[in-house]
């Protein structure tokens, strides 16, 4: 199949539709608008999808939408602010999208955004300090990225964060304390980033940090016994790192050590 049928938009009471993989899949009815009861769409691996109709901002009910795999699609709409009732967006692997709109800070409901592996994604916009629910982040892979905006120290019911794989990630910035549901922090493959915030030790809920490949880090910050919630303590692979502070002894939740 190659199309939905028009007559789609009789399902009324459809709540859930899933076209994962339908690779000749190239655009979706207009009339879409018409599923008032749609809870979540799947579009994974729909890799002729150029673009979304506009009739799909009607879609108020819609809690999930996934997009991963949909290597043709470059943007997103930005009507996409009307699916106000949105909770998780799954962009992994939209090779081709360059940018978030803005209008995503009216997304308030939004409690995991994962855009991991869009190679070409090169800045996230200042507006995403608004998605005040947002639990889980993933840029894994986002190589174009090579910073987070200091604006990130509004999303405090954040729990992960994931910036495995930025090449190019210098430092954290300092107001990464503000993020006080942090529970786990991927630096995996941050390959230039030298050192922590000492800030870092005010996240009183973060459990696990991964730093593997992380060969430029030098040194943990001394104040890292501060962290008494931390249970996993990824190192392996960081290469300069030549001593751990005497302090680590503190940690008293540790429970694995990677070197």
């Amino acid at each position: 199949m190659k199309g939905l049928p028009t007559t789609i938009d009789k399902l009324t009471t459809l709540q859930w539709l899933y076209l994962s993989g339908w690779s000749e899949l190239k655009e979706l009815p207009t009339t879409i608008h018409k599923l008032i009861a749609f809870q979540s769409l799947d579009l994974s691996g729909c890799s002729e999808l150029k673009e979304l109709p506009t009739s799909i901002d009607k879609l108020t009910a819609l809690q999930s939408l996934y997009l991963s795999r949909c290597s043709e699609l470059k943007e997103l709409p930005t009507f996409i602010n009307k699916l106000t009732a949105l909770q998780s967006l799954y962009l992994p692997r939209c090779s081709k999208l360059k940018e978030l709109p803005t209008s995503i800070d009216k997304l308030t409901r939004l409690q995991e955004l994962n855009v991991c592996g869009c190679s070409e994604l090169k800045e996230l916009p200042t507006s995403i300090d608004k998605l005040t629910a947002l639990q889980s982040l993933n840029l894994l892979g986002c190589s174009e990225l090579k910073e987070l905006p200091t604006s990130i120290d509004k999303l405090t019911t954040l729990q992960r964060l994931y910036l495995s794989g930025w090449s190019e990630l210098k430092e954290l910035p300092t107001s990464i304390d503000k993020l006080i549901a942090l529970q786990s922090l991927d630096l995996l493959g941050c390959s230039e980033l030298k050192e922590l915030p000492t800030s870092i030790d005010k996240l009183p809920t973060l459990r696990r940090l991964y730093l593997s490949g992380c060969s430029a880090l030098k040194q943990l910050p001394t104040s890292i016994h501060k962290l008494s919630a931390l249970q996993s303590l990824d190192l392996s692979g960081c290469s300069e790192l030549k001593e751990l502070p005497t302090s680590i002894d503190k940690l008293t939740a540790l429970q694995s050590l990677y070197l």
